[in-house]
């Protein structure tokens, strides 16, 4: 039952972006984790144990390890398994020998009455209360919230919206709220929407209220002249066959929730766009477009393109598409200009797609070159506009194999105009009205760059392609692809964690000061050395990062020293880290 916990004893290397590089040894095992420092000094990370399944090999590449939450007192962690459909529960009294002591059954649990589950999506822990979202068996149909205590009894079990995606806590435990992807599948497209559980009276006498997009149905144009990505499809009621409402439209991926547990943050990815949730009134209050970032711009460039022999991070004629992933909220306190007044939030700028627009019906994505063979939404292929033409960026190792959406940028003529990305390689800071404050831009290509040139956005799967490095494998579809987010407050200081899903490991800022935050580190536990048929049999370390969770030093069963944990979807792995506080960081003067 138990899987392979790896504790460390190799050396390390550290990579100053000022300095040359040097050798730092380190006591390792096993595993040998690669930093790359900025020059803050505030926190160090050190390698402790990696939880890795009993078969790795059956395990890579299915999602063992997704997401992950934290119970202090049981010192147990609670991870998404895909592969197995289970919640894995895996004890860190020892942070150095995690063991797996048990599993939650999440699809035929005899506890859970005539609902069949397909599988957990999301799990989060309140004081000794397990929440996991399960989605239907049919996957289109209503999913459950689930709560179970530390040992993987059920408590209770209520009715929450089709594919619910994430699941969180507000501050007090209140409330559990729910993102209800409602993604489509066979021909039917539920509801987005987000599930507010109440459980003021405790888990056994949970009750569910809906905050859904029922009341911006009939603003289709509004909401697409503000600037959110609706499909083509969407129609303002009464519908024609073919045309579906915004409701259906909308996707909630992920819920950032502000420091008083009133108002909920949701990302709708593919629609580029940002739902309030009121939580207490159980609505809706407003949606959000985020906007696109101008790739053309001095330190907003990117890598575009997988042929052209190396890294190229340059300025391009491209408006980056945000398309969060994941979210978290802080309020910074202080006397800045914004700290102590405002609430923020963070964005992994991850970006997503509904599929080919050269193959599926409402596909939307499609390599520049290739826009002639759109098919999707009833075309019969697309054509650029002379000014587009005019740019001659179409070459593979320009703009040719970049990943495009078909339906964005389109001119009067029905010619593509305008080519707009998916994702933007970033992360951004947001305040409490959706309003852009800071953003990254070409930092994370630039870091991890530095940092494994050889390696240079390659993909989460392998380390070789026809026996060479695997660089640039996806720098022509979202690079790094910042994926995971989590803010954690340390010695008086704002940290956030951005979790990057395809060359791994995680980058840190220190993000006190929102307007002005800056690089701390860049952690990587993926062995870059070892061929493909190793990193097939999930024996090269961690591959795509899915979520990343702090464990306070207050709450840490490694007494006086806080914890980061970060599980690999693709690796299968839950890997562990002591951070070790050192001086507190000197903000602006100290970058």
């Amino acid at each position: 039952m138990n899987g392979v916990a790896h504790n460390a004893n190799k050396e390390t290397q550290v990579i100053s972006p000022r300095h040359p590089r040097k050798l730092l040894a380190i006591a390792c095992l096993a595993i040998a984790p690669m930093t790359f420092a900025g020059p803050d000094k505030s926190i160090e990370l050190e390698f402790l144990s990696s939880y890795v399944q009993p078969d790795p090999a059956a395990a890579f590449d299915e999602s063992a390890a997704e997401i992950v939450a934290f119970d202090k007192r049981s010192e147990r962690l609670f991870v998404t398994n895909g592969n197995d459909k289970t919640i894995d529960i895996i004890s860190i009294s020892d942070p150095a020998a995690p063991v797996l002591v048990g599993s939650i059954n999440v699809t035929n649990n005899p506890d859970f009455g005539s609902f069949v589950g397909g599988g957990a999506n999301s799990v989060a822990v309140y004081k000794g209360l397990v929440a996991v979202a399960v989605e239907n068996d049919t996957v289109t149909d209503p999913g459950r919230a689930a709560f179970f205590d530390t040992d993987g009894k059920l408590i209770s079990i209520v009715e929450v919206g089709a594919l619910p995606d994430m699941i969180t806590f507000t501050p007090k435990g209140k409330e559990a709220l729910v993102a209800n992807e409602g993604e489509p599948d066979g021909g039917i497209d539920p509801e987005g929407s987000v599930s507010i559980i109440h459980l003021d009276d405790g888990a056994e006498n949970a009750w569910v209220s809906t905050a859904d997009f029922n009341d911006f149905d009939g603003y289709a144009d509004e909401l697409r002249d503000d600037g959110v990505r609706l499909f083509p499809e969407v129609a303002i009621p009464p519908l024609v066959e073919g045309q579906i409402t915004v409701s259906q439209d909308l996707e909630p991926e992920y819920i950032g929730v502000d420091s008083k547990g009133r108002t909920a943050y949701v990302t709708l990815q593919e629609a580029n766009a940002l739902a309030i949730v009121d939580i207490k009134g159980g609505e809706v209050v407003d949606i959000v477009s985020l906007g696109t970032k101008d790739h053309n711009t001095a330190g907003n460039g990117l890598d575009p393109s997988d042929k052209d022999d190396g890294i190229a991070i340059g300025e391009w004629p491209v408006l980056g598409m945000y398309m969060p992933d994941a979210i978290d909220c802080y309020k910074p306190k202080g006397k800045g200009k914004r700290k102590g007044k405002k609430e923020f939030c963070i964005t992994a700028n991850e970006g997503d797609d509904r599929g080919d627009a050269d193959g599926d019906a409402r596909g939307d994505a499609i390599r520049f070159k290739d826009i002639g063979d759109v098919i999707s939404f009833g075309r019969g292929g697309l054509e650029a506009s002379s000014a587009l033409e005019a740019l001659g960026v179409g070459e593979d190792e320009a703009l040719g194999r970049l990943n495009i959406s078909s339906i964005d940028g389109i001119d009067e003529e029905g010619k593509l105009d305008q080519l707009y990305s998916y994702g933007t390689r970033s992360f951004t800071i947001w305040d409490e009205d959706g309003e852009r404050v800071w953003d990254s831009g070409d930092a994370l290509e630039q870091i991890t760059a530095e940092a494994f040139p050889e390696y240079f956005n390659a993909s989460n799967d392998a380390n070789e392609d026809d026996g060479m490095p695997a660089i640039d494998d996806r720098s022509d579809n979202k690079g790094p692809e910042p994926e995971a987010v989590t803010i954690s407050k340390i010695r008086g200081e704002y940290y956030a964690f951005i979790g990057l899903e395809r060359i791994g490991g995680f980058v840190v800022y220190n993000v006190s000061d929102p307007e002005d935050p800056f690089f701390v580190l860049y952690e990587n536990t993926r062995d870059f050395s070892a061929g493909n048929d190793l990193v097939e049999a999930g024996l090269a370390g961690d591959f795509g990062p899915e979520s990343i969770l702090v464990i306070e030093k207050k709450d840490s069963p490694l007494k006086g020293t806080a914890l980061v944990v970060v599980a690999n979807e693709v690796s299968g792995s839950t890997t562990i880290y002591a951070l070790e506080e050192l001086k507190k960081g000197k903000g602006k003067d100290n970058k």
